[in-house]
């Protein structure tokens, strides 16, 4: 006769397990009834406490691996029965994950399970509302930040295994009000490889703790800029009125792309001097430097025409058009090919104008990776 497999669980910790599942599931059911513009907040805290609470249990478990996993089974196969499918194993493991990511944070939560660290009972609804409405203390203390975004923001944010790009991408999704869509797209994008690799090592640290901060025009620049969402094909043939074109049908996604504080004024902007007519492919105005940014668009190898036709462009904008409260205009030459050497030697050391990149696919994120590690390392000697 075939012997039934005795759970580890069984019956050793089995009370325990019952008391642990009778928690938690008090947890679900106050947090179903707290209806708010906080939801998606409160479902962050409920899932941060049960991954506590999980993590806690493990602990008696002595740290065995297989214990961790029959745990999370066995919770998991009594929530879905009840809850349903949103308490899965898996998803129960994101959660512990969740909680062992972020646990510092606790403090500042005005905890749900204050009470719970001798397992005794508690009024769970309450404490929910006054976890998700606390404030922060606004002592000169350092806090941690509060949860701001929605659970499927922080389960994709759990796959990004280097903290410091998380806490970027967590501070940005937060300040830019990414959806998760945006949110993922500017990781596939590396937009905080791109970034890091424009600064020194106290700028790369900067954008960990603070995401992206404009204070002057080198922060908007990163390079390349990744216009995979034109839908131009980098095997064919396209013109420079190809790219401004499918530049203004994707103008919202190209605003992203750019970054912070930018509006879009004009394309083919033109002016006249000595009875010439000139034209600026795109010009936008960044509220946060306060200045314009004009583009022009390069399909080919960048040349030294191109960045002095940029230099007289930026002097028309700053004798011309800006006013005395504004600050200097800003010129990027987007390209398809440069040459450093080229750009170094055609522009003065302390010009407002830069030369960019640009391609049409989703860069390699591991190269890049690699080219942050070396650059950090130059940054060192």
């Amino acid at each position: 006769m075939k012997l039934k497999k005795r759970s580890i669980l069984q019956p050793a910790v089995a009370n325990g397990e019952k008391a642990l599942h009778a928690r938690i599931r008090e947890l679900i059911i106050a947090a179903r009834q707290t209806v708010s513009r906080g939801v998606d907040l409160v479902q962050v805290h409920t899932n941060f406490e049960i991954g506590r609470h999980i993590v806690l249990y493990e602990q008696q478990g002595k740290g065995r691996a297989d214990y961790g996993k029959e745990v999370i089974k066995a919770l998991a196969d009594r929530l879905v029965d009840e809850f349903g499918r949103g308490f899965s194993g898996r998803n129960l493991a994101s959660m512990r994950a969740f909680y062992l990511h972020y646990q510092e944070r606790r403090p500042i939560l005005q905890s749900v399970t204050a009470k719970l660290d001798s397992f005794g009972k508690f009024h769970a609804k309450a404490e929910i509302l006054q976890s998700v409405t606390a404030r922060l203390d606004s002592s000169t203390q350092i806090q941690p930040r509060p949860f701001t975004l929605s659970w499927t923001h922080y389960v994709f944010l759990l796959s990004i295994k280097n903290t410091d790009e998380r806490n970027f991408y967590e501070i940005e999704s937060t300040q830019q009000n990414w959806t998760i869509r945006e949110l993922k797209r500017q990781f596939g994008s590396s937009l905080y490889e791109r970034l890091a690799l424009s600064r020194d090592k106290k700028g790369i640290r900067r954008l960990a703790q603070k995401g992206q901060i404009v204070n002057q025009s080198g922060d908007l620049l990163k390079e390349p800029l990744v216009l995979e969402f034109l839908g131009l094909n980098e095997q064919t043939r396209y013109s420079e009125s190809d790219l401004e074109t499918a530049i203004i049908n994707q103008i919202e996604r190209f605003l992203l792309e750019l970054g912070k504080g930018y509006l879009f004024e004009a394309r083919q902007k033109r002016f006249t001097f000595d009875d010439d007519h000139f034209f600026v492919d795109l010009v936008f105005y960044n509220r946060l430097l306060r200045c314009y940014v004009l583009i022009d668009l390069k399909i080919d190898k960048l040349t030294h025409q191109d960045l002095g036709q940029m230099q007289m462009y930026v002097n028309y904008f700053d004798r011309h058009v800006r006013t005395k409260s504004e600050n200097a205009t800003v010129g990027i030459v987007l390209c398809k090919e440069k040459n450093e050497a080229l750009v170094e030697i055609t522009l003065p050391k302390k010009a407002n104008i830069h030369a960019k990149k640009y391609q049409l696919y989703l860069p390699d994120k591991d190269e890049l990776k690699r080219k942050l590690i070396e650059w950090t390392k130059k940054c060192d000697t």
